[in-house]
């Protein structure tokens, strides 16, 4: 650590220091390498200080990164981020993960307008020619990119993937149904038999009643979504990552979370938990305990888990073979005969790349040079998977594409060593075309055929979202004087309707004797005003201004 502390000291000394037009200082290295502060997520796995991608771009764009990390956890990111950006103390670059902490884009409008996120749309002009052909060829990636006042102030990614445009699943462990005699449950009276005779019945055969009928985390959870699906339509992706607040009648901008079907699924999901059927760490546990849930050693105890994807909750390829245990249910149909499945497209929703005015005009056009590489098919495979034949090969004989209508690209290395690619953090030209040349094997309860073990499941929730419903969020931008006010208004009520739906489903709140008092304060917290700016917002994207 001393020795990194002085090599630390050394490099800063050798560092020059000059004002660029924009009036940020420029900082180079010894060896001419523009030095980019870079605030970003890095799982365990990574480092990114010695990641191979990391090298690879340094050279290539001639950049030393200066990485301020947060891990994969939302809630301390958020944090983070949020307190650098209020002490003023913030980096050159944020470089995000949608799914860990994006910006949305009432953050993107104030920081536009408070001047500190730096206007892009010239210097991509300018340096980045893939950059600005997908968005003159993607109609909703330019929407979602660029302010109502004209300026793109951060880019969002753009991953044109299928099974994360129907996110909410439920994965359930076949292998119990078939051992006590039960059908993959059809309706939200079927899932009850069946979680209950989970929790009675002893499929795992250890004696115990160690089974957990039902459960997820966090960060990950679709729990609340999945069921209320069969009860009412709960979208996804409106707010940037705020569940449920709007979808559309017609052409007006409703909620709805104060309706008589979205009460009947709280009291539905109610139920459950009462009878002991959804744990309680489901609503407070992390994606560690979950992981330690489903790895459990001495006996498979997860009966079904609401998330994305079996990787969520189960080591893939466990010895025991367990993750092949699970296996995707089709949407519920609830009492009314409604049966629906919320759809998120874009599948990133939120804004990930900011350059901010602490970053010098080289600093800027050297990042946005690198993110322009990022958006080739070359780049795509090298941020995401490492460099070639060391995270992936090009295809061989016989080798088929996900889509097994197109020409395979590329095959990912299934033992790839670990901290050799950006991973997530690089998926900013993910085509369906791209991703559909991905050689996948044709066994999908491989780890390497987990792809198309997910493109098989999503087959069951496509055509189930209610699009008439759904409120384009990503393309209507508020009125940027606005944005301020909206940011404070997502957030209490995203707040306040969490805080009662749980407090609902746990039973810590009567939800038929105190029912009327949560939409009565949820006028109070705000949703008449948040409605209204959202019409007027939705309104100006309808006729074709923003």
């Amino acid at each position: 650590m001393a020795a990194l502390a002085v090599a630390g000291t050394l490099a800063l000394a050798a560092c020059s220091s000059d004002k660029s037009a924009q009036g940020a200082a420029n900082e180079t290295t010894a060896d001419g390498k523009v030095v980019i502060d870079t605030f970003t997520p890095a799982d365990q796995n990574t480092n990114l200080d010695t990641n191979q991608v990391t090298k690879i771009m340094s050279d290539k764009f001639k950049i030393q990164f200066r990485w301020q990390n947060t891990t994969y956890d939302a809630g301390p990111a958020k944090e983070k981020r949020q307190i650098a950006l209020a002490s003023g103390d913030y980096p050159d670059l944020f470089f995000l993960i949608p799914w860990v902490d994006a910006f949305t884009q009432a953050e993107v409008l104030k920081l536009g307008q408070q001047g500190v996120a730096v206007p892009l749309e010239d210097l991509i002009k300018e340096n980045a020619p893939n950059i600005q052909k997908a968005l003159d060829s993607n109609k909703t990636y330019k929407e979602m990119s660029t302010a109502p006042d004209g300026h793109i102030y951060a880019l969002p990614q753009w991953a044109d993937c299928y099974h994360c445009t129907y996110p909410d699943k439920l994965w359930i462990n076949s292998a119990w149904l078939k051992k006590l005699g039960l059908q993959m449950p059809k309706t939200t009276e079927d899932l009850r038999k069946v979680l209950t005779a989970f929790k009675t019945q002893d499929p795992n055969g250890n004696g115990k009643a160690d089974e957990i009928p039902m459960t997820t985390d966090v960060q990950d959870s679709s729990l609340i979504a999945y069921l209320m699906n069969a009860f009412a339509y709960d979208p996804v992706g409106a707010n940037n990552g705020v569940r449920s607040l709007v979808t559309l009648d017609g052409d007006k901008v409703v909620t709805p979370v104060t309706s008589a079907a979205w009460k009947e699924g709280l009291k539905y999901i109610n139920s459950l938990y009462k009878e002991g059927l959804i744990d309680q760490a489901a609503f407070t546990q992390n994606a560690q305990a979950l992981q330690a849930q489903g790895n459990n050693p001495k006996a498979v105890v997860l009966g079904s888990v609401p998330v994305l994807w079996p990787g969520i909750f189960v080591q893939l390829d466990s010895k025991d073979g367990r993750d092949k245990q699970y296996d995707a249910v089709p949407p519920l149909t609830g009492p009314e005969g409604k049966s629906y499945t919320g759809l998120n497209y874009p599948t990133s929703t939120g804004y990930t790349f900011m350059l901010t005015n602490k970053a010098s005009k080289e600093a800027q056009v050297a990042a946005i040079k690198m993110l322009d590489w990022i958006y080739t098919d070359e780049g795509q495979m090298i941020t995401n998977m490492g460099p070639e034949n060391v995270g992936w090969t090009k295809p061989g004989p016989g080798d088929i594409a996900l889509d097994d209508k197109v020409k395979p690209l590329y095959k990912p290395k299934q033992d790839a060593p670990k901290n050799i690619n950006w991973g997530a953090l690089g998926q900013y030209n993910n085509t369906l075309a791209y991703r559909n040349a991905q050689v996948v094997p044709a066994d999908i309860y491989t780890g390497a055929g987990l792809e198309r073990r997910l493109f098989q499941a999503t087959k069951l929730y496509e055509g189930k979202e209610d699009k008439a419903q759904w409120f384009p969020q990503t393309s209507v931008w508020p009125d940027p004087s606005l944005s301020g006010e909206l940011a404070t208004l997502q957030t209490n009520l995203n707040s306040y309707v969490n805080q009662n739906q749980l407090a609902f489903i746990a039973g810590s709140k009567n939800i038929d004797a105190e029912w009327d008092a949560y939409v009565k304060g949820l006028d109070s917290t705000g949703m008449t005003r948040y409605l209204q700016i959202q019409q007027e917002a939705y309104d100006k994207y309808k006729s074709g201004s923003k």
